[in-house]
């Protein structure tokens, strides 16, 4: 019998959603990918290729909600070792709060950020909708992979070290300076929140030039980007999908100096905060100096923050000499900044 008790905003507990997954899926031999804790997307068996196919909304914000769109999805096809190809979306629009204009905004968002990626704007479907206060964008992204280019978040291995690019709480910047600029003016420079608000461009929330490196380096057993709950919850994401452990270590993983800031004025946990931008992925020990180099060679962060580890020693992350669970966040910590 299910409880009455009324969910959280955001992701669904991991041990929930899995229950659902496994009850009611179904089996079908061409799906190589299948629903599951830390799949990126479903991968579907063409004969020749593979078929990445990936669905994800974005709920948070409104400004450059398009944008966000084609790179959140476009993302998880890279993140299984593919190339975004086709983007479908269904975009959902308030009553008596949208205009034409509003409309045609979001248009030339999307087809602006698929143009970037050779991504090729394919259907979808508009409406004006009941019951909502904010656009809502829902992308659908097809892609393609070849077959001895797959990346599966399952192969993570004990001994594979971790790794994460960029910095976290990239997104999460510059939502909290959109949304909280007039705020944000009386406290920092212009410069400041000018700077943080750009966040999704510079450093970027996009992973395509991130993976790229990572994969013509070495041999790369599991890729994921963490989103809603941040980099806690794509490491313990990544961890599900490998039924492995992860030993993390808190004074690795790169922080940039704006989203720290910014997370500390409202209270938010920096590792429970939705991190788009961020790619987490795991490489044998021997890689590990050659991928580094090949990133700063580029100019772009990239840390190793951890070990790849057996269940049975867990999830857990180092401060110094201590060791404790990594935190779990039940919703994601930006809904601080709607309450």
């Amino acid at each position: 019998m299910r409880n009455n008790v009324y969910l959280n905003t955001g992701k669904l507990e991991l041990d929930f959603l899995n229950e659902l997954l496994k009850k009611y899926s179904i089996d079908d031999p061409s799906v190589v990918v299948g629903p599951g804790i830390g799949n990126d997307a479903a991968v579907i068996d063409l004969g020749d290729t593979y078929l990445i196919a990936k669905t994800d909304p974005i709920t948070f914000i409104a400004q450059d909600i398009g944008f966000y769109a084609v790179n959140i999805n476009a993302n998880d096809i890279a993140c299984m070792g593919g190339v975004p190809r086709w983007f479908l979306t269904t975009i959902l629009l308030p009553e008596n709060n949208t205009t034409q204009q509003n409309v045609e905004d979001i248009f030339q968002q999307i087809t602006s950020a698929c143009k970037k990626f050779d991504i090729t704007l394919c259907g979808g479907h508009t409406e004006v909708t009941y019951g909502i206060d904010r656009p809502i964008v829902i992308g659908q992204m097809l892609g393609t992979v070849p077959k001895d280019g797959l990346v599966k978040p399952s192969n993570a291995q004990p001994g594979d070290d971790v790794f994460v690019t960029k910095g976290i709480a990239i997104e999460a910047t510059s939502i909290i300076a959109r949304e909280k600029a007039r705020e944000l003016s009386s406290l920092f420079s212009s410069d400041f929140v000018e700077r943080s608000q750009n966040f999704i461009r510079n450093p970027g929330i996009s992973v395509l030039q991130d993976s790229k490196i990572a994969l013509s380096t070495g041999p790369v057993h599991a890729m994921h980007d963490p989103t809603e709950g941040g980099i806690a919850t794509g490491l313990y994401e990544l961890a599900y999908a490998a039924d492995v452990g992860l030993s993390i270590a808190l004074d690795k993983i790169p922080i940039i100096p704006e989203a720290k800031l910014l997370c500390d004025q409202y209270g938010i946990d920096i590792l429970g905060v939705i991190a788009s931008g961020a790619l987490l992925f795991v490489m044998p020990p021997i890689y590990s100096q050659a991928v580094l180099s090949a990133f700063e060679r580029k100019n772009i962060i990239a840390a190793n923050i951890g070990k790849v580890v057996s269940k049975e020693q867990g999830v857990k992350l180092k401060m110094g000499n201590e060791e404790m669970d990594l935190p779990i966040f039940p919703q994601d910590e930006i809904i601080k900044i709607f309450e």
